[in-house]
């Protein structure tokens, strides 16, 4: 059996109805890219599904690790428990992948001046509300190279930063990126955005919530991040309870 360079980790919580088009974008992923399509490991991670989850990434030949976790970083991490590859990618289960996604990840990863990153989105559909949200966005991430879309970076890096931090019921992507970020300035390496192969977003939040509500949201970031007990009413109603 061929020893897996990239591990992808897909977390997933009853996710039937957005699964099969992540794993069809995936698949042509593998066909696109330039070294051995079996150097890729595909990983589910069914994080407590009552719906069919698993059994679409079984029927699609992805590994599935189950999970009670009902944490998003405790599902990433035990993906990356689970996987082989000296490079982790993650992905959301109801994003889509650009069919350049792994070869642009080995591209950044073969620099050593590069300690990891991600390759940015694109929305699904547009709209102002959608439009204005993405702009504000775009002020933090590029400064800062934190963005989101396919998380990648090697697995040495990720063990030694500790993983996901699973205290967090959300923005633990932020987190993981600080912690790289961190580890990057001690070792002389950055983050990357590998805008080349965008990722497309899902816009269901934006379907169920309306094109403008995330503003407060990001607005009131910090008040959510200081207040424990907010942050977990925020992230159960947005996240974790949502219906999905």
């Amino acid at each position: 059996m061929t020893t897996p360079l990239i591990s992808l980790i897909i977390p997933a919580h009853n996710e039937a109805a957005y699964l099969p088009r992540l794993l069809d974008s995936v698949d042509a992923a593998r066909r696109a890219f330039t070294g051995d399509p079996s150097a890729i490991e595909i990983i589910v991670v069914d994080d407590s599904s009552t719906d069919d989850t698993a059994g679409i990434a079984l029927r699609a030949g992805a590994t599935v690790i189950p999970s009670t976790a009902r944490c998003i970083a405790g599902a990433r991490n035990a993906g990356a428990r689970a996987a082989r590859g000296a490079l982790l990618a993650f992905i959301d289960a109801d994003n889509q992948m650009h069919p350049q996604t792994f070869n642009e990840i080995v591209r950044q990863l073969d620099r050593p001046d590069v300690i990891g990153g991600a390759t940015s989105v694109v929305p699904e559909r547009w709209s102002l509300g959608i439009a204005v949200t993405v702009a504000l966005f775009l002020l933090v991430v590029l400064p800062l190279r934190i963005d989101t879309g396919v998380v990648f970076c090697r697995r040495a890096d990720f063990e030694r930063i500790g993983g996901y931090d699973e205290r967090l019921r959300f923005a633990e992507d932020v987190a993981l990126h600080i912690a790289l970020w961190r580890l990057g300035r001690k070792t002389k390496r950055h983050l990357v955005r590998a805008t080349a192969a965008r990722a497309i977003f899902s816009a269901r939040k934006f379907d169920q919530f309306g094109d403008w509500h995330y503003l407060p949201i990001m607005f009131k970031a910090p008040w959510y991040l200081l207040n424990r007990r907010a942050g977990d009413r925020l992230a159960s109603r947005y996240w974790y309870d949502s219906g999905r």
